[in-house]
Order: structure tokens, then C-alpha cells, then sequence
């Protein structure tokens, strides 16, 4: 997803509704699960599951939830499933590339979705490494914005831990790394008395493709089916959408 458009807000927006329908509620246990379940349960000696917690936490997921997920992920509570990550690569209309990160524990259930929620709506799957090619692994921190917080501050702040830029995303702050510095740059953050919302490794792209209005909303439209896939925990598109673009499409929802 575009850490240099409009697109980058509208995800968090996104993610908004998606907590709503529960979707977001459901994305978050599973990573705690999983990390819990990776690393330990002690989120002082797992960074993986801290940011988890830290995510759903800023999420509004309860903490009793939470607190079921790091048990049964660490085994002292029954019930987790044994998930395993999947990737598949794609092509939304006009082009562009799409990478989709599947955590489940059935993979012939998340092979069916993908592959209808692309073919429904125009796009098709790709071979594998036939478009994660355009996608580079980087640290992602999302910082919000608060009264007299400017991008220097917070440069400042963790530029000394391996930060490589940060992108003003209009109500946040973006701040992009290696993906292995990503636990100091959040660090650096927290030393600094600066709030974070997220923490994470995601997919960036090398390179983008602009799209106009219609463009957008079929890329869109291809995302949001494949998020509707309990099995998909993120999507990632190399698509470029301006300020415009995005408000027109705004306008229409």
C-alpha cells in the first residue's frame, strides 16, 4: 500500500469500519495468537507480540480478548489453531500489483477466496515471485498527530534508530525503516515520550502505477473482497492515488 498517497489515510479509515464489522477485532487475536505462539507469552521478551497487543490495544480490542489470545497462542489456555502464513500474488485491473498475506489454518479455504474475490472482480492470480519482486520488506510506524507535533520532531526522534524517512499522512505521521529496526525506531519513539498506533513489517512498493477515479475503485473494490476473507490479514497494491482521486471517490461513498 502507498506510504506516498492518499491511499495511506483511506487505509486507516478502512481499518475503522473494519473494526466496526469486526473484521479488524478478528485480524488482531489472530496475530497475538500467532506471535504469542512464535515468541512466547511475555510481551517484555517477544517486541513481535508487544506490538501485537500494543495494535489491538489502540484497536479498542478488550483486554479479556486479548488476554485469551496470548494464552492459548502460548499454550496455557486451550483452543489455538495452527495457523501458517500464505502469500499470493496477483494483478488487480489496470495493472497493478497486488500481494495478499493469508494467515489460516485451512489453506484450501483461503486458495478459494483469493481466487474468487480476484476473479469476480478483474483481476487475476499471478505465479509466485511474479510481483513480490516489486515489493521491498520495510518497517512501518505510524505515529498520530497531536497539537505541535511536526515531521522534525519526530525524524529526530528516531533517526538515530534506523529511520530511513517520514511521510506526512495528513492525521499521522508514517516513519519507514528496515524492517529490522522497527522495535528501535518504536523504541526511540517511546524513549522520546512519543505515541505510536502501529508497529510493524509490511510490504512497500518499489514502484507504483498511478490510476484515475475508475481505476481506483476497481483496485478498491478488489481489495475490499479480498479483505472479506476471515482468512486475508493484509493487502498490500503498488497503486498511486492523488489527493483528487481519493476525495472524489470519498464524495461517492
Amino acid at each position: 500500500m502507498s506510504g506516498h498517497s492518499k491511499w495511506a489515510t483511506t487505509k486507516h479509515k478502512k481499518a475503522a469500519i473494519d473494526a466496526k464489522r469486526g473484521k479488524l477485532f478478528a485480524r488482531l487475536i489472530k496475530n497475538i495468537e500467532v506471535a504469542a505462539r512464535t515468541g512466547g507469552g511475555d510481551p517484555a521478551g517477544n517486541p513481535t507480540l508487544f506490538d501485537a497487543i500494543q495494535k489491538a490495544k489502540k484497536s479498542s480490542v478488550p483486554a479479556d480478548n486479548i488476554d485469551r489470545a496470548v494464552k492459548r497462542g502460548s499454550g496455557a489456555e486451550a483452543g489455538g489453531a495452527d495457523y501458517e502464513t500464505i502469500m499470493y500474488e496477483g494483478y488487480a485491473p489496470g495493472g497493478v500489483a497486488v500481494l495478499v498475506e493469508c494467515l489460516t489454518d485451512n489453506r484450501n479455504r483461503a486458495a478459494s477466496d483469493v481466487r474468487v474475490a480476484f476473479t469476480r472482480n478483474g483481476g487475476n492470480l499471478a505465479d509466485p515471485g511474479s510481483v513480490s519482486y516489486l515489493f521491498n520488506r520495510r518497517g512501518v510506524v505510524v505515529v498520530p498527530k497531536s497539537d505541535g507535533l511536526t515531521e522534525d520532531d519526530v525524524l529526530g526522534a528516531v533517526l538515530d534508530a534506523g529511520a530511513e524517512e517520514v511521510n506526512d499522512l495528513g492525521e499521522s505521521f508514517e516513519v519507514i525503516s528496515e524492517a529490522g529496526d522497527v522495535v528501535a525506531v518504536r523504541t526511540a519513539l517511546q524513549d522520546a515520550g512519543l505515541d505510536y498506533d502501529s508497529a510493524e513489517a509490511q510490504f512497500v512498493p518499489s514502484m507504483e502505477v498511478d490510476v484515475d477515479v475508475e481505476g481506483a475503485r476497481k483496485v478498491l473494490r478488489l481489495i475490499d473482497a479480498l479483505e472479506d476473507s476471515d482468512d486475508v490479514q493484509n493487502v498490500f497494491a503498488n497503486f498511486n492515488a492523488t489527493d483528487e482521486v481519493m476525495a472524489a471517490l470519498e464524495e461517492e461513498d
